[in-house]
C-alpha cells in the first residue's frame, strides 16, 4: 500500500510528498481545488497551507476535502500503483 510519509507546503497550491517507497514528488492541486466544490474553500492558500496528514495516511483538510495517497503517488510520479492496474 502507498502512504504519505511528509509533506511540505511549498507555494500556491504545490505540496512536497515523501511517500513510504522513499520516493520524493511535488503536486500541484490547482485542478483538483478547482473541480470540487468541497474545496472551494482551499481556494484561500493560507487555509489550503493547513493541510494535515490523516489515518490513511494521506492529505486531507479541516474542511473535509482529502486526496488519496494513490492518486497523489501518481500525480507525484506519474507511475500507476500496481494494484490499480487494470489486467
Amino acid at each position: 500500500m502507498i502512504h504519505i510519509e511528509s509533506a511540505k507546503y511549498l507555494d500556491g497550491y504545490c505540496i512536497q510528498l515523501k511517500f513510504n517507497t522513499d520516493e520524493i514528488g511535488i503536486v500541484d492541486l490547482t485542478e483538483l481545488i478547482n473541480r470540487y466544490p468541497i474545496a472551494q474553500q482551499l481556494k484561500d492558500k493560507a487555509l489550503f497551507s493547513q493541510f494535515y496528514l490523516d489515518e490513511w495516511p494521506s492529505l486531507a483538510w479541516p474542511c473535509g476535502f482529502d486526496v488519496s495517497p494513490e492518486t497523489l503517488y501518481e500525480m507525484a510520479t506519474g507511475k500507476t500503483v500496481s494494484w490499480l492496474k487494470q489486467a
